[in-house]
């Protein structure tokens, strides 16, 4: 009787084993699998992942490369590199910039050393470091505040600069010898005769005084066009005066009124930078000028009108000299600024020469804008420092 019953109850046991056991085969199976899955992506990724590195790798060997090259090039260029911090230290400097300014400029403020050892010159952007002349162009470097210098040794540019201008000078005047002798003759042969004049006994009080002023007037023309010579011939170098834009129109313009009344030529001085400071030389700024007008005066007839004007555009001081005369055709426009050329019957044809070349100097330029039959202006245009502005 009692296997009867416990028949049944072992293969109740045995059936519930069965069915974990195949719970147990499925879970497994799914571990299995999952396990499988799990390594296929373990492989992927290392594989991913070395590649990634190879990339790195090469990325990093490019640029160790490449930042080995750009030492190489910065120890190679001749011009100086100077990085800045934002504090304005100099944090790095190539040999160029250790060889201009010393090895101990490592560490040092560059606003000390621009106090300390610096000279500004007239050009923008030049200094002067004891015997050399240094071009420095800064640049923001980074958001932090960073910046860097490239600094130029110019020293030798500009010698071979001034002996370039002084030969194509000397050129030039060996080129308009015959014309500057014809010239010269003129003066002096008038002046001679009105000289051997004055020894004639039977000459006049008043006649004698006639002659004397004559032979007075070519002897002052003769000295002008010998000074004109002179001062083409020397090139300009300005000075370091301070002159009000104001004033320097004032200057010219008291110079040259009374031949504008002469003549008969309306003259009209108006100036909107009056206060606008400029570094140079006062002399040789106003003489320019006064060139400029007297050249307005010429192509003026009787009953004309000049104009004598400055502004402030941007950065430059805009001085102009506007005249109603005939005007210029464009083919003289290209050969007035030569010198000895003239068209005129009189004066050496130096006069806009010389302007010119006081403008350069100063680091301007003079430009001419005219048609014929509406007049003339002749524009000087000048740099304008941000200090150079007068405090009222």
């Amino acid at each position: 009787m009692s296997q009867l019953v416990s028949a049944p109850g072992q293969e109740l046991k045995a059936q519930e084993l069965q069915r974990a056991f195949d719970t147990f085969n499925q879970v497994s199976h799914a571990l299995t699998q999952a396990y499988q899955g799990l390594q296929s992506r373990v492989e992927s990724l290392t594989a991913e992942l070395a590649l990634a590195n190879g990339q790195l790798r090469r990325q990093y060997e490019e640029k160790e490369a490449l930042s080995e090259r750009l030492s190489l090039l910065l120890n190679a260029l001749p011009a100086g590199v100077v990085v800045l911090d934002s504090a304005g230290c100099v944090g790095e400097a190539n040999p160029a910039a250790r060889q201009i300014f010393g090895q101990a400029v490592i560490g040092e403020a560059w606003p000390a050393l621009v106090r300390t050892r610096l000279v500004a010159t007239d050009a923008p952007g030049e200094w002067r470091l004891e015997s050399r002349r240094l071009a420095i162009v800064e640049s923001p470097l980074d958001s932090a505040g960073g910046r860097i210098l490239l600094v130029h040794d110019v020293t030798a540019a500009h010698g071979l600069k001034a002996e370039l201008e002084r030969n194509q000078r000397l050129v030039a005047m060996g080129e308009m010898a015959a014309s500057l002798a014809h010239q010269l003759r003129t003066p002096l042969a008038t002046a001679l005769l009105y000289s051997t004049n004055l020894g004639q006994a039977q000459l006049t009080d008043a006649a004698r005084v006639r002659f004397a002023d004559k032979t007075s007037a070519q002897l002052k023309r003769l000295e002008r066009l010998i000074q004109e010579v002179l001062l083409f011939a020397r090139g300009e170098s300005i000075g370091r005066d301070t002159i009000r834009a104001g004033q320097l129109l004032a200057d010219a313009a008291e110079t040259v009124r009374p031949l504008f009344l002469a003549k008969g030529i309306a003259f009209r001085v108006t100036c909107s930078a009056d206060d606008v400071c400029l570094i140079g030389s006062r002399k040789d700024l106003a003489g320019a000028l006064v060139n400029l007008l007297e050249n307005a005066l010429l192509a003026c007839a009787e009953g004309g009108k000049v104009i004598l004007g400055a502004e402030v555009s941007g950065l430059q001081l805009r001085i102009g000299v506007r005249d109603t005369g005939p005007g210029i055709s464009p083919e003289v426009q290209a050969r007035v600024f030569e010198p000895f050329f003239t068209t005129g019957g009189q004066g050496t044809g130096l006069g806009l020469a010389i302007a010119l070349g006081v403008a350069r100097a100063h680091g301007g330029t003079i430009n001419v804008n005219s048609l014929p039959g509406e007049g003339s202006e002749f524009v000087i245009l000048l740099p304008v420092k941000a200090e150079a502005w007068r405090d009222n």
